[in-house]
């Protein structure tokens, strides 16, 4: 049976703005799209974290809860709560065979999670994931380098040229802002 799939999802930063934006497409295989309008881009623990998974969606979706679990556990730090993830991804039989990966962000930190253990922090003001990732990412980045556009604007832009190289990014965007006040 075919994997199910979720693509492409970016997150930037800047100027005390993070903005998170993925495709709406859901893939099986190699060749059919099963829907086109998919939320893989959320807000949690009161609208102040934004997640984005990319991957098998089943398993996104429970790593996603398990997220949202730790950050209750350790009233909102997102550090805290990705390592901690990330250690039970590594270490649980079941957790570890699950094939997705996720960005977690809030004001003050961006990170991507995988099923290797890893919770990494980009140098840069951008980071992506999925079939698409890397246009969304080498868009991101050159906006970031040469355009005075806000990091909302970068994202949506991003998974835009994205969906215009890649067959398993779609135009569909969804797209969370979180800002300073």
């Amino acid at each position: 049976m075919p994997e199910i799939r979720g693509t492409t999802i970016v997150a930037v930063r800047k100027n005390g703005q993070v903005a998170m934006a993925g495709d709406g497409q859901v893939t099986l295989g190699e060749s059919v799209i099963m829907k086109g309008k998919a939320r893989k881009v959320r807000r949690l623990y009161n609208d102040r974290v934004l997640v984005g998974f990319a991957g098998s969606t089943a398993d996104a979706f429970t790593l996603e809860e398990r997220f949202e679990g730790k950050l209750k556990e350790f009233a909102g730090d997102v550090t805290r709560a990705a390592v901690e993830l990330a250690k039970d991804w590594r270490t649980d039989r079941i957790l570890r065979r699950l094939e997705a990966m996720l960005l977690v962000a809030d004001l003050e930190i961006t990170l991507l999670l995988s099923g290797n253990g890893d919770v990494i922090e980009p140098d840069e003001g951008a980071v992506a994931i999925g079939s698409g990732g890397n246009y969304a990412y080498s868009a991101a980045m050159a906006y970031l380098d040469g355009s005075d556009l806000d990091a909302k604007n970068i994202a949506q832009r991003s998974i835009q040229i994205a969906s215009e190289i890649c067959v398993f990014t779609n135009n569909s965007i969804t797209l969370e802002v979180l800002e300073n006040e």
